[in-house]
């Protein structure tokens, strides 16, 4: 089934941390119902981690593309206005960029090749430079300046020679006085602005002027322009005055001869917009360019662009707690929560949609949801729905398995058009595989920390249909856990290998006083640093919750 993509903007539904099998269909399922029930309100399935091998064979299974992975939901760059300021081509002269700045109130102007790279950036002040160093005479010399821009300042026409692809050569010399005093001041290769004057066109022809301009549309005659042919001069007209002309020739150099092209200061889409603001502080620049993901130019950015962003719109599934969601939640806009575990602490600016159901996996709600809106439930979102319930049910054997999960169940693997007992049997199988994993992939596909008072403490779990699985996941996660309780700074940490035909689970733990706290929670021994747990699959209904309550016995 292909599943409609929509834009950046669109409402984010988006999963826990490590996300399990329920946390990605719920999200893609959801996401399909808000849009049939509200496509101006379009919603796009993300997800806030990597793949553990079940979900990726359920979303390979229904031929379903990956969710996008969003690890931090605080602002960036992408989140805010970005002006479409067009790139300019560094050939552009000094008046048409100031033009530009002039038309688009913008003191910044973009440099940028045909491929959309930028080159450089030009801002007035740089303009103003450039101008007042225009006064020397071979500036359009220095810049290699075309004799394109030359014309197009001047609104010229060129009367004698060919400009396609020539650059001033020469100092600018202002053909006044007499013709003895213009023939001292010229030398080969010069341009020559004159006036209607023929005496001083001559002068300068028989000096070997690389180019006249005569001003004030003054008329050339034949002889004139034969002249100038022979010679190789270039004679272009203009409108304008003797002085207008000459106060503008320095405008036509190519800002790319005054461009910033070093330490460029950009930004990406994914600048956080707390970087930018940060960088945006030390400069007194106003504009800052904006580059794709390819590099390419795109717009720029303003530091009041940036205090008018908009923030990321969510609706969060199977977690409610600021804990397991993704970074930057804070600065993110929550609209709804679907759930199905306790009560958390994620704080929302406002009154939010929040539905929570004591069932056994958040797609059972989902699926009531379409139930109750008559939404028709496609093969494709049936088997997304159908194998979430599976795996957080573990096929009805969890104590957190309720019987609206297991109705929900059939009838959603009776749409999927699957035989449920195989599916399942297959989806752990896969599930359960670690072979070419690393330890921290595995230990990571299913995992959560919790708190009890000033007590912090994470629990993984993995399900397993065979054993070979199971003492695979075993000898990688084993030597990992100490790692991973140091790195993220807990108290302990606890690893569940469950064994899903016989409903039990082995449990693995590390910590200064890991095995103490199980063994009195349990009442069970503890044998080299693992404790055997019958009848315990569920890590929300049957371990977490007498954690806890252990936990605060301890503190009190």
């Amino acid at each position: 089934m292909e599943i409609k993509t929509v834009n950046s903007r669109a409402i984010k539904v988006i999963g826990h941390r490590n996300p399990d099998t329920d946390s990605i269909c719920s999200a893609i399922a959801y996401s399909n119902l808000k849009n049939i029930l509200n496509p101006d309100r379009p919603c796009k399935p993300c997800r806030a981690g990597l793949l553990n091998r079940e979900t990726e064979f359920v979303l390979d299974y229904f031929k379903v593309p990956l969710p996008q992975l969003y690890t931090d939901v605080s602002p960036h760059i992408r989140d805010v206005d970005i002006r479409p300021a067009q790139g300019v081509d560094g050939e552009t002269s000094l008046r048409r960029a100031w033009m530009a700045m002039r038309d688009q109130e913008l003191d910044t102007l973009c440099i940028v090749d045909e491929d959309q790279y930028l080159k450089g950036v030009i801002t007035v002040k740089d303009v103003a430079t450039a101008n007042m160093d225009g006064m020397d005479p071979r500036s359009l010399e220095i810049a290699k300046t075309s004799y394109q821009n030359l014309i197009d300042i001047l609104d010229g026409t060129v009367l004698v020679g060919d400009v396609t692809n020539k650059t001033v050569e020469g100092r600018i010399i202002i053909g006044s006085g007499s013709a003895e005093q213009i023939e001292a001041s010229i030398s080969p290769g010069d341009i020559v602005v004159v006036s209607n004057r023929a005496e001083s066109q001559l002068a300068a022809l028989e000096m070997d002027a690389g180019c006249i301009i005569v001003c004030a549309s003054s008329k050339v005659s034949r002889t004139m322009q034969m002249l100038a042919e022979e010679k190789g001069c270039i004679v272009i007209t203009t409108q304008n005055s003797t002085y207008v002309t000459g106060q503008m020739l320095s405008q036509a150099a190519p800002i790319r001869h005054y461009m910033t092209t070093g330490k460029l200061l950009t930004f990406t889409l994914h600048t956080p917009v707390e970087e930018a603001t940060r960088v945006m502080a030390t400069v007194r620049f106003r504009y800052f360019p904006v580059l794709d993901d390819e590099g390419r130019y795109i717009g720029v950015v303003s530091r009041r662009n940036l205090l008018n962003l908009h923030k990321k719109q969510l609706i969060l599934v199977d977690h409610n707690e600021k804990s397991q969601a993704a970074e930057g939640i804070e600065s993110a806009e929550v609209l709804e929560i679907i759930d199905h575990h306790r009560i958390g602490a994620v704080e929302t600016d406002g009154p939010v949609y929040f539905r929570n159901v004591p069932v056994g996996c958040t797609c059972t709600i989902v699926y009531q949801m379409y139930r109750e809106n008559d939404v028709e439930i496609s093969p494709t979102m049936a088997g997304l729905m159908l194998s979430a319930i599976l795996s957080d049910t573990l096929m009805f054997r969890s104590p957190t398995c309720t019987p609206d999960d297991e109705r929900a169940a059939r009838k959603l693997a009776a749409l999927a058009g699957v035989d449920l007992e195989e599916y399942a049997d297959n989806m752990f199988a896969h599930g359960g595989d670690v072979s070419g994993k690393t330890a921290a992939e595995v230990f990571n596909g299913d995992y959560k920390i919790f708190t009890s008072g000033d007590v912090r403490f994470g629990v993984g779990q993995g399900s397993y249909m065979t054993e070979k699985n199971r003492k695979a996941a075993q000898a990688l996660v084993g030597p990992y856990l100490p790692q991973a309780l140091g790195k993220q700074g807990l108290d302990y940490i606890f690893y569940m290998f469950t064994d899903v035909r016989n409903s039990s689970t082995e449990l693995l733990m590390a910590g200064t006083g890991a095995e103490e706290l199980i063994a009195k929670t349990f009442d069970t021994p503890i044998e080299g640093g693992m404790a055997t747990l019958p009848g315990v699959v569920s890590r929300k209904k049957q371990l977490i919750p007498r954690l806890i309550n252990a936990l605060k016995q301890e503190q009190e």
